[in-house]
C-alpha cells in the first residue's frame, strides 16, 4: 500500500496551524500592530513544510508529534521571520509572497524589521518550552546549538550575505552550492535532526537524518531556482523571474534547465538512499523528498 503523503500533509497542517495561532501573541495585545505583523506572515497560507519535517524526523526514530510541537513551530517561526527580511527592499524588494502583499508593504519596513527579530526571539522560546515535553530535557540544549548554527552566520544568514554579494558577479560552482547548503539547505537539514534528537534518535539515526536532511535542502532550493525561470505568479505566490531581474546566480544560470533538474533528481535519489537505514518509519520524509521535486510552488 503507498504511503498516502496528501492526508499526512493536510493532517500535520492541521496540527501545526493550530499551534502556531496558540504561540503567536494575540492581535488584541500591545504592541498590536507588531503582532498583526507576526501573525500576518506566519499564518499565511503555506505547505509548513518545516515544520512537518521536524515532525517526520522524529517519527522516522520512533517519536510522535506532540513531543516536539514546539520546536516544529519555532522553525516555522524563523522561515517566516527570514521571508521577511529577505522581501525588504534592502534585500531581494519583492511586492508578495504566499500569494498576497509582502509584510513590508502592509505594515512599513520598521514593523517588518521588527516583526522578523521578534518572530525570531520567540522560536528560540518555543524550543526551550519544548523541555516540558520530554522525558530528558537534556537534548532541548542539543537542539538550541544545532537551530542557532543552522538559522546565524553559520547557515541561513551567512549564505544571505554571499548571495548578495554574488548578485551580478560571475561566480562559480562552488560558490553557488556554498549559498544554497548554508541559505536554504541549513534549515531544512536542521528540521529534521531537530525532530530526531528530541525524539531520542541514536546518533547513528540522527546522523542519517543529518545527511539526507542535506541533500534534500539543496534539491529543494535547486528546484526553487527552476520554478523561478519556469513558474507564474498564481502557482508561486510571488514574482517569479525575480532571480534574472536581481542577477542572482542560479543553477538554471549556471548549468542549464535541464542540467539542474538531474542534479535535483539525483539529490532526491540520494536523500532517499540515506534513509535506507531507518527504515519504515522514515517513509514520510522519502514521500516528502519526492514531493520537493515534483512541486510547482
Amino acid at each position: 500500500m503507498s504511503f498516502d503523503l496528501k492526508a499526512y500533509l493536510e493532517a500535520h497542517r492541521v496540527i501545526v496551524d493550530a499551534a502556531l495561532d496558540r504561540v503567536l501573541p494575540s492581535e488584541e495585545i500591545v504592541p498590536v500592530n507588531l503582532h498583526r505583523a507576526m501573525r500576518y506572515s506566519v499564518l499565511a497560507p503555506g505547505k509548513r513544510l518545516r515544520p512537518t519535517l521536524v515532525i517526520a524526523g522524529a517519527e522516522a526514530v520512533g517519536g510522535a508529534a506532540e513531543a516536539v510541537l514546539d520546536t516544529a513551530c519555532a522553525l516555522e517561526l524563523i522561515h517566516a521571520y527570514s521571508l521577511i527580511h529577505d522581501d525588504l527592499p534592502a534585500m531581494d524588494d519583492d511586492d508578495y509572497r504566499r500569494g498576497r502583499l509582502t509584510n513590508h508593504k502592509v505594515f512599513g519596513e520598521a514593523m517588518a524589521i521588527l516583526a522578523g527579530d521578534a518572530l525570531l526571539t520567540l522560536a528560540f522560546r518555543l524550543v526551550a518550552d519544548n523541555a516540558a515535553r520530554l522525558a530528558d530535557p537534556r537534548a532541548v540544549a542539543r537542539v538550541v546549538a544545532d537551530v542557532a548554527d543552522a538559522a546565524g552566520t553559520d547557515g541561513m544568514v551567512g549564505g544571505q550575505v554571499i548571495d548578495i554579494e554574488s548578485e551580478g558577479k560571475d561566480v562559480g560552482a562552488d560558490t553557488l552550492e556554498y549559498i544554497h547548503r548554508h541559505k536554504t539547505a541549513a534549515l531544512i537539514r536542521v528540521s529534521l535532526t531537530a525532530g530526531a534528537t528530541l525524539a531520542g534518535g541514536t546518533p547513528a539515526q540522527i546522523d542519517a537524518v543529518r545527511r539526507a536532511g542535506e541533500s534534500l535542502g539543496l534539491a529543494f532550493q535547486i528546484v526553487d531556482d527552476i520554478l523561478d525561470v519556469e513558474g507564474s505568479l498564481a502557482e508561486l505566490g510571488k514574482t517569479a523571474g525575480s532571480d534574472v531581474r536581481k542577477k542572482k546566480v542560479t543553477y538554471p544560470a549556471l548549468l542549464g534547465l535541464d542540467a539542474s533538474k538531474r542534479k535535483a533528481r539525483g539529490l532526491i535519489d540520494e536523500t532517499k538512499r540515506l534513509l535506507e537505514p531507518l527504515g519504515p518509519p522514515a517513509e514520510p520524509i522519502r514521500a516528502l523528498a519526492d514531493f520537493v521535486f515534483e512541486r510547482r510552488s
